[in-house]
């Protein structure tokens, strides 16, 4: 007997009614089994008025460049009243001070509209089996930010940056160097000699110790502390 996932519950926050109802009609022809649409509102004020605790959206797509409330008072309010919504921006604005802002807020994937239907599933897939959905140029952006932030943060903590390179083992600051790649940690196993096994280990144990959530999070606390030179990447 198959089994068939519930579809994902979705809602879309858009003051372009014309996006949101062609957005609506190409998941529907393409991807009709995958998702449940719970709401669409045109903006974040009208967001507040329409969602139901009772059917909460898994991911919702919100705009950021919206009349009476924004995207990043939207997001606010989501991370206040339902933190458990996973946001996915679908937004014009790509300006390197809006991405890094959404991502600290705690956006789970940030796509332009200036995209295709499949890369809406594919990041709402991602987002509801991984967690989250970054394309390079959203990590782009977010190493940039962090490049400019590192020097003047690293020489700030002194301390702190030399107490966490004292914790770390050899293999496992040669396990982070490799990790700052584009290498699969299939990969990074066999460059270093070990089994997938024993760098999953290595992988889980330093996302427990410094409350890491993934490869990018990964990257960002290697580069802010001085444990992986930017120019390497």
């Amino acid at each position: 007997m198959s089994y068939r996932k519930p579809p994902i519950k979705i809602a879309i926050v858009d003051d372009h009614k014309l996006f949101r109802k062609g957005l609506i009609t190409l998941i529907d022809l393409a991807y009709k089994q995958n998702y449940l649409l719970v709401f669409e509102a045109e903006s974040g004020d009208d967001m507040v008025k329409k969602i139901d605790k009772k059917a909460l959206p898994d991911i919702l797509l919100l705009d950021i460049d919206m009349p009476d409330m924004d995207g990043f008072e939207s997001m606010v309010w989501l991370k206040k009243h339902h933190p458990g919504i996973s946001v996915l921006v679908i937004s014009m604005v790509e300006s390197e001070e809006s991405v890094v802002r959404m991502l600290r807020l705690g956006v789970k994937g940030y796509l332009s509209k200036d995209i295709e239907v499949e890369d809406i599933h594919q990041a709402i897939k991602s987002i509801s089996e991984k967690g989250y959905y970054y394309t390079d140029f959203i990590t782009g952006k977010l190493i940039d930010a962090i490049k400019q932030e590192s020097v003047e943060d690293i020489e700030g903590r002194e301390g702190e940056v030399d107490a966490i390179w004292k914790s770390l083992s050899e293999n496992e600051r040669i396990f982070i160097r490799y990790a700052c790649s584009e290498l699969k940690y299939e990969e990074v196993a066999e460059k270093m000699f070990l089994s997938p096994k024993t760098i999953d280990g290595y992988r889980q144990a330093i996302f427990n110790r410094y409350g890491i959530k993934n490869r990018v999070g990964l990257v960002l606390f290697a580069i802010k502390n001085g444990l992986f030179n930017i120019n390497e990447i």
